[in-house]
């Protein structure tokens, strides 16, 4: 029995997924950050063979006859690394690397064409012709993109806490949602200052109250409403920048998993077909799997676990 890998490595988690050739999931591990761009090469190989291990727990390595890695912030020179990963593991040939927009797309939908709009921490857009980036738009960064993207509300959602509490203005549950984020107590411009500075000294806590403003808007918070609005209106715009045919897969955090952006984006895009994207380790794998078997291989099998 032939097996195929696929690994998802991303700035917050790594996954690797393991299957047989008829899809059936075999194995699966998760690990770390595994982007070596925002951690350095030798930490997201190690967070890449972590998560490949344990899909590989009980599994011969050698029988794994393709796989496919597709690591967020990775350029060519790190293929080196992942040749060290694969043969530290056992297996016998190294991945096909590929960006982590690619098997998100392929964690959508098997159409060999299409629209891929992206939103997790980061945001982009990018469009498919025959399984090939086509066109990309956005996935500029945290600092000068992502527009609508988990940074991007989070960092609204946050600034529009301090300016509420700089300014005495009315606030609601954003504000305190945020406030007891940062741990953030006492009077209004003390708590405004610790907000400032824990943000100013890890971004990651910004990107963690994206889902503040989405808790927020759910609860009649009309800043944290309008923050989601504009996020939805972006990201569509980041799509529009890539016309094609053919369906659009979201995927990502934000787009993924039901909530008032999801719900906004959806709307925007009207009667345009829609498809979700799965897990995006699965579409590695069942990547690997059409090298290797061509229309064998059953996306639906591959993506439903």
């Amino acid at each position: 029995m032939i097996l195929f890998a696929g690994v998802d490595a991303g700035g917050t988690t790594t996954r690797a997924a393991l299957h047989a050739a008829d899809g059936t999931r075999l194995g699966y591990g998760t690990a770390g950050p595994g982007n070596p761009a925002a951690y350095g090469d030798p930490a997201a190989g190690a967070a890449i063979e972590r998560a490949l291990r344990r899909a590989l727990d009980g599994q011969d390595p050698l029988r794994v006859a393709a796989s496919v890695a597709g690591v967020a912030g990775a350029d060519d020179g790190f293929a080196v690394v992942l040749r060290r990963v694969w043969a530290a593991c056992g297996i016998a040939a190294p991945p096909r690397l590929v960006s982590d927009v690619d098997i998100a797309y392929a964690a959508g939908t098997p159409a060999p064409s299409g629209t891929l709009l992206l939103a997790g921490t980061g945001a982009a857009a990018a469009r498919f012709a025959d399984r090939r980036v086509a066109a990309v738009a956005d996935g500029l960064g945290w600092l000068l993109g992502d527009e609508g993207g988990g940074f991007w509300i989070g960092r609204a959602g946050v600034r529009a806490t301090v300016h509420a509490l700089d300014r005495g203005l009315p606030y609601g549950p954003l504000a305190d949602l945020v406030c007891a984020h940062f741990g953030a107590t006492g009077e209004p411009r003390g708590r405004a200052d610790r907000i400032v500075r824990l943000a100013q000294a890890d971004r990651i806590l910004v990107a963690a109250a994206c889902p503040l403003v989405a808790e927020a808007a759910t609860a009649g918070d009309r800043r944290a409403a309008e923050i989601v609005d504009e996020a939805a209106r972006r990201l569509v715009a980041t799509a529009g920048w890539v016309p094609g045919e053919g369906p659009i897969v979201l995927a990502g955090g934000v787009l993924t998993a039901d909530g008032p952006v999801r719900t906004a984006v959806l709307e925007l895009l009207g009667d345009r077909e829609v498809a979700t994207a799965r897990d995006g380790a699965a579409g590695a794998s069942w990547l690997a799997a059409l090298d290797h078997l061509g229309d064998l291989a059953t996306h639906g099998r591959f993506t439903a676990g």
